[in-house]
């Protein structure tokens, strides 16, 4: 299975991409899976060019091409004014702009960096909107990383608890699970005769 991992950290080394290879590792050691970086950085030129002339470059188009073709996505961004950074946005923009029903259906992993843990909620009120405008399937836990949660505990078991989710998801766990059939009818006088107990009682 192919896992593409988006990081839209823009100094090097970072936090960022720190945070997304740790997630990606965690994914790895549930199931088997070929990783792809995406270092937005990297394509900061061709994505404003394509806002202006309408056309990918070849490197933004490889991109664009790698995280529409994925089983799996981990998407990370670090925090500017209280929410993703323009470059994330403007990537996804783009991807949007391209075909807005490239990313439905794909499980998404959300995860973000930032000064302070003031911040985490941008997970909630910015991230998770985001990918159910582009009809993604977001897992349950999201992965935000305050400069102090570094080496804190507590970290690991979000990013373990989180890839789990993601592998679960990319692997089809969930559809192996016994559905409960709740349509099935059962008829008045059955329900009726298993409320009043033996007969003669």
């Amino acid at each position: 299975m192919k896992l593409v991992v988006v990081s839209a950290g823009l100094s090097v080394p970072s936090s960022t991409r720190l945070l997304a290879d740790r997630l990606a590792a965690a994914v790895g050691r549930q199931t088997p899976v070929d990783v792809q970086v995406v270092e937005l950085r990297d394509l900061a030129v061709e994505i404003a060019h394509n806002f202006t002339n309408g056309f990918p470059g070849k490197a933004l188009a490889a991109a664009i091409d790698a995280v529409t073709g994925a089983d799996g996505l981990i998407v990370v961004t670090p925090v500017f004014s209280a929410s993703y950074s323009g470059l994330f946005k403007s990537f996804f923009d783009v991807l949007g702009v391209s075909d807005k029903d490239a990313l439905a259906g794909t499980p998404v992993l959300i995860a973000a960096t930032g000064g302070t843990a003031r911040h985490s909620l941008v997970l909630e009120h910015a991230l998770r909107p985001l990918f159910a405008y582009l009809r993604a399937v977001v897992v349950p836990t999201g992965v935000y990383a305050a400069s102090e949660d570094w080496g804190a505990e507590g970290l690991d078991g979000r990013i373990e608890r989180a890839a789990g989710e993601l592998a679960g998801l990319m692997t089809g766990l969930s559809a192996a699970r016994p559905v409960r059939n709740d349509l099935e009818v059962v008829p008045f006088a059955q329900q009726l005769a298993a409320l009043s107990g033996p007969s003669g009682a």
